[in-house]
């Protein structure tokens, strides 16, 4: 953590002199001089900050160099607002100021000399050689398996063992990796180590190797040990096996192998170098030949096998765990004591389904009396029991922690900060991550990309779980484990990284950290009191509040407390980066909302915002993200967003009744990424549009056919366009679509209105691969127009779209296509799918088409459809479906119907006992 403090100290003071000279040129030269020194500690930090956590001394040293690094952006951050604020940075005031911050700038450079001098004369460096080992070796006996041991209170995960079974089995001519990937303690080893001692696996290979690897491993120790397990060598060559060569022990083994059908298991894998360094040891051999490899880290399995699937067992159940932990904790009884049933239970919940946390707390509790108040004791410290008393869970997921590099650790203790169980939107952890300053800059790409990939990679890690998914497979919502969001907080708190409060007296004593940088709110209104013990360390600040069901005249005097308070935070936290009140029921913002001006992301979801905003947002000048999605009550938007150039993601989206926003200036957003609504106005015209060439995501609402076609005219410019929705005001109509062709990046496309005649396919963008329409009235061949969208893969047909009585897919139609929705066709009565159209079908959705008589028969070969979800069907459509129809397409895994279950089952009362797939 240290290492990013100092990095991204190190980039702002050097973006600070190249962006804000005019504001530093009485003291730019002790800037260099700062700046230069913390890039003198940056040689050495990196290897500090990983060696810190069994060494006190070297942990006081990392902690004392990222204060400084603090200590550094906060004067620097607090002399440019100062600077800023002020209209006239006068002859008078510029002087003071700059004598004032060049004094801290000397203090600082005398701080980073004496951490530096105590760095010698602690000895730091020779003392970390030697500190902790005794904690690795200890974590490494724990973890180091036997293959040959079984373990006697294990949960036969039976559908895992029986897919990894036919994997390892299986007789491909080459050899194959087949990988277990999964989070710390979710039992990958004993499940390898079941496979491994398998009579199958045993009767189906020649010779088995298993090799614990883990993190600190030497290539020699590795191949001696698949050399031994696999008797590689006679017992001459054995006895000089010490003074082989590394090259000649791999060449031995190798060649051995080629004659063997042989299953080699590398348990605990965490890095790519690991596979290098080991492959030309494995040939091909006999057909069916495997290396087997448990990690925590997909990118690693990929690596290993960019073919293979790697299978990511589940977690536990909550009979699972319960059956479990009654193992461990009752000696082989599998069930709980009555008067310790309730007790139990919540406990074992607490786990979250890992195995790890359940054997260790049955292991805990087989160790305490049988009691009530004994298990009560533990319940109310059960956090304290999983994350720190019981050093074995912890110090196995803090591996995956001290793994990631610095801004990866950064993104992961920010989850911290989100209630238990939450969905987080991607989305929005993306822009926070960025807004907080996190990800340094990769080359040409966005720090929204560079973000992306930072996401990806705590999932490929499994540090985070993937939630919901787009329909065209993008990660919409994630989620973290609460023994990982446990561990987030606890290192976040170490690290005064974040804080988090839930209004109870334990949360708002003395013990909570007021110089952490980030802090969430999780409580009731009436526990803001707390505002006013924050000090100017203060970066982020996040609520959370769920108390949405309270009468009028509560939720009034509530308001006024809040705005009260929150107006505190305008006046006294002018370093504030990031603002989220998502669900905050303040009705107004107070003009000094614009003394927020290093404010990156201000956040007012779902507030009670009625008022038009303050004119002083204009002062907000390095806002990166404004989201005012569903703020229901709010009227206009102040024509003020022009002045903030920083901006990237403008959400303004309310359901029914959206803010005025058609006459807002926007030829000054060159930096715009997101503008998902907005309204058509004078602006399009204006350059407003002209100027925004970052613009990823497009969404314009009551355009008229001259604007439609201006926009079009001007795609061209937008070279990164992914997203355009277009919609018409009523009783327009879209004019010729020619133009589009030229967005080679533009992936999603929706018109909402007439269209005199679609375009030709060469004419669509040629990566399009989502197309949505609405009260379009598409002529009769317009179908053959959309079935040769050769990368076509979702088409949403809604209400108005198409409306004739026939409609047909020709043979070999929408090669691509996979999800297909069919919303309020209200004239369709016929479909007809021909065979070998859409072969790759794998969603269906039928919705309120109130006149279709049946499913088209051509679907009744589709082997690739795996969901079919019908909405507000007829009656008599329904029934022909589950019974003369059933068998035609039983063969689909899901089928899903909202229909009106009780009016069909007065038509066909028995067949709901044998039909199961439908719900």
């Amino acid at each position: 953590m240290a290492e990013l403090a100092v990095s991204l100290v190190v980039e702002k003071l050097t973006n600070l002199l190249a962006q804000q000279a005019s504001y530093m040129d009485g003291v730019s030269r002790k800037i260099v001089q700062l700046r230069n020194e913390l890039r003198w500690m940056q040689s050495f930090i990196k290897d500090a900050d990983m060696k810190q956590e069994d060494n006190d001394l070297m942990q006081q040293w990392v902690n004392d160099v990222r204060d400084v690094a603090y200590e550094t952006e906060e004067v620097i951050e607090t002399y440019v607002s100062k600077a800023a604020a002020r209209s006239t940075f006068d002859l008078v005031t510029k002087p003071f100021y700059l004598y004032k911050v060049g004094k801290e700038i000397e203090s600082i450079r005398m701080r980073i000399r004496e951490i530096s001098g105590r760095r010698n004369a602690y000895g730091v460096e020779r003392n970390s050689r030697g500190e902790g080992r005794g904690v690795n070796e200890r974590l490494r006996w724990w973890r180091q398996p036997s293959p040959h041991v079984e373990e006697d209170d294990i949960i036969e995960l039976v559908e895992d063992t029986k897919a990894l079974l036919t994997q390892l089995t299986s007789m491909e001519s080459r050899r194959r990796v087949v990988s277990v990937v999964g989070m710390g303690g979710l039992g990958k080893t004993t499940l390898a180590k079941r496979l491994y001692n398998h009579n199958d696996v045993k009767n189906h290979f020649d010779c088995r190797a298993w090799i614990y690897v883990s993190k600190e491993f030497r290539r020699r120790d590795i191949l001696q040990g698949i050399v031994t397990d696999v008797n590689a060598l006679n017992r001459v060559e054995m006895e000089v096996l010490e003074k082989l060569k590394e090259e000649d022990l791999l060449k031995k083994l190798h060649e051995f192998l080629e004659e063997q059908r042989y299953l080699v298991v590398l348990d605990d894998v965490w890095s790519m170098e690991v596979w290098d360094c080991l492959e030309k040891a494995f040939p091909s051999g006999k057909t069916g030949s495997k290396v087997m490899l448990t990690t925590r880290n997909k990118e690693v399995a990929l690596h290993a096998d960019g073919e293979g699937i790697p299978h990511e067992p589940r977690i536990l159940t909550e009979n699972e765990s319960l059956q479990l932990f009654c193992k461990k904790a009752f000696h082989g009884i599998n069930s709980l004591p009555r008067e310790l049933n309730k007790l139990g239970k919540d406990m074992v919940m607490r786990c979250g389904g890992l195995p790890l946390a359940v054997v260790v707390l049955g292991g805990l509790l087989s160790r305490k009396s049988k009691s009530t108040e004994e298990w009560h004791r533990v319940f109310r410290n059960i956090t304290w029991h999983l994350t720190k008393g019981q050093d074995r869970i912890a110090a196995i997921l803090s591996l995956s922690y001290n793994d990631l590099p610095s801004h990866l650790k950064s993104c992961f203790l920010y989850l911290g900060l989100f209630p238990e169980d939450v969905s987080v939107q991607t989305k929005k952890l993306i822009h926070l991550w960025v807004a907080e300053g996190f990800l340094l800059q990769e080359g040409e790409e966005t720090a929204e990309g560079v973000a992306e990939k930072c996401l990806n990679e705590l999932i490929d890690r499994c540090m985070i779980q993937v939630g919901r998914l787009s329909s065209l497979g993008r990660v919409k919502t994630v989620r973290i484990h609460d023994l990982l969001r446990d561990l987030a907080i606890s290192q976040g708190r170490e690290e005064i990284f974040l804080e988090i409060h839930h209004g109870n007296k334990a949360e708002r004593s003395e013990t909570i950290s007021t110089k952490s940088r980030r802090h969430a709110i999780h409580s009731r209104y009436d526990r803001y009191v707390f505002l006013k013990k924050f000090t100017p360390h203060l970066r982020s600040l996040l609520f959370f509040n769920r108390e949405y069901n309270v009468d009028v005249e509560r939720k009034r005097m509530k308001i006024g407390f809040i705005e009260k308070k929150l107006n505190v935070i305008y006046k006294n936290f002018k370093l504030l980066r990031v603002l989220d009140m998502e669900g905050v029921r303040v009705v107004s913002l107070p003009d000094t909302i614009g003394c927020l001006i290093q404010l990156r992301y201000l956040g007012l979801r779902k507030t009670n915002l009625e008022e038009e905003l303050p004119l002083s947002m204009g002062n907000l000048q390095n806002l990166q993200t404004l989201d005012l999605q569903y703020s229901c009550f709010l009227k206009r938007i102040p024509n003020v967003i022009w002045k903030m150039v920083h901006l990237r993601h403008l959400l303004l989206y309310t359901p029914f009744d959206s803010p005025e926003s058609g006459h807002l200036r926007m030829d000054t957003l060159c930096n715009l990424q997101s503008l998902p609504y907005i309204e058509a106005g004078n602006w399009i015209n204006n350059g407003g549009l002209a100027n925004m060439t970052s613009l990823r995501q497009l969404g314009i609402d009551g355009l008229s056919r001259e604007q439609v076609t201006s926009v079009i005219s001007t795609m061209e410019r937008l070279q990164d366009i992914q997203s355009l929705s277009l919609l018409l005001t009523e009783q327009e109509m879209f004019p010729i679509l020619t133009g589009l062709s030229y967005c080679e990046h533009l992936q999603k496309l929706c018109f909402y209105g007439r269209i005199e005649k679609l375009p030709d396919p060469q004419e669509f963008p040629p990566n399009l691969i989502k197309l949505t329409l609405y009260n379009s009235e598409l002529q009769r061949d317009s179908i053959t127009k959309l079935e040769r969208l050769p990368n076509l893969e979702m088409l949403v047909l809604g209400d108005g779209s198409y409306n004739w009585r026939e409609m047909a897919f020709s043979s070999e139609s929408f090669p691509k296509l996979e999800i297909l929705k069919l919303h309020l066709l209200k004239e369709l009565e016929d479909w007809i799918v021909e065979e070998k159209a859409m072969p790759k079908l794998k969603h269906l959705v039928i919705s309120r088409c109130e006149k279709l008589k049946q499913i088209p028969d051509g679907l009744k070969l589709a082997t690739t459809l795996k969901e079919l979800e019908i909405v507000g069907m007829p009656v008599e459509f329904e029934c022909r479906l589950r019974t003369k129809d059933f068998f035609e397409f039983k063969h689909i895994p899901s089928i899903k119907s909202t229909t009106d279950m009780l009016a069909i089952g007065n038509l066909i009362p028995r067949v709901y006992i044998f039909l199961p797939t439908f719900y």
